[in-house]
């Protein structure tokens, strides 16, 4: 065979070799977004918890889990990077509300809304703290997948900046700076039977 036809055939099974190696011309992997390098918000409660109540249609024009981190667990991860317990009482909820990425053409919109609810020890609802961002990207998309990854690390840098200032405007009076209460000590007799 001459070095004419193995050029050729080499060019022919390049694109074969390049999909069973997943080569579809798209980085595979995206860092994780996590956020403990941020300052923790800590809350005079004594436990938080997370309630994602969105959940994404995945039909179009919905590409939310196309997303190499989908927008709910980036969510997910801000609040259990950020949100500390610092109390001996009481409770906060942090939901999500929104998540969304939708995509019409050459234009993806993507909306993020959350809410941090605070209850006392008797569980009244004591306060609560809302923020809303969104962002677009409009143009050519090479890397559909790549694009969705910009677009949520930039909604959640905003996110983290929307969430913080409004926590700390609305519930100022839920938020500490000290350290975490002791855990209760439990009774146990000092004598062996």
């Amino acid at each position: 065979m001459t070095t004419q036809g193995l050029t050729r055939r080499a060019a022919l099974l390049l694109p074969l070799l390049l999909a069973a190696c997943g080569g579809d011309g798209e980085p595979q992997d995206f860092p994780a977004l996590r956020y403990s390098y941020l300052p923790p918000i800590r809350l005079n409660v004594a436990s938080v918890s997370i309630e994602p109540r969105f959940v994404p249609s995945g039909m179009a024009p919905d590409v939310s889990l196309r997303a190499p981190v989908h927008p709910v667990d980036a969510l997910r991860a801000m609040a259990e990077d950020r949100l500390q317990a610092f109390g001996a009482t009481g409770r906060a909820v942090f939901s999500i509300q929104d998540a969304s990425l939708t995509r019409r053409g050459d234009v993806i919109d993507g909306s993020m809304a959350v809410r941090l609810d605070v209850y006392s020890a008797d569980n009244q609802r004591a306060g609560f703290a809302e923020a809303r961002i969104s962002r677009q990207h409009t143009g050519d998309i090479d890397s559909l997948r790549g694009t969705l990854y910009d677009m949520v690390k930039a909604e959640m840098d905003a996110m983290n900046v929307e969430f913080e200032y409004q926590v700390r405007r609305v519930l100022r009076d839920w938020l500490t700076s000290g350290t975490a209460p002791a855990a209760p000590v439990e009774q146990a007799p000092l004598t062996v039977p």
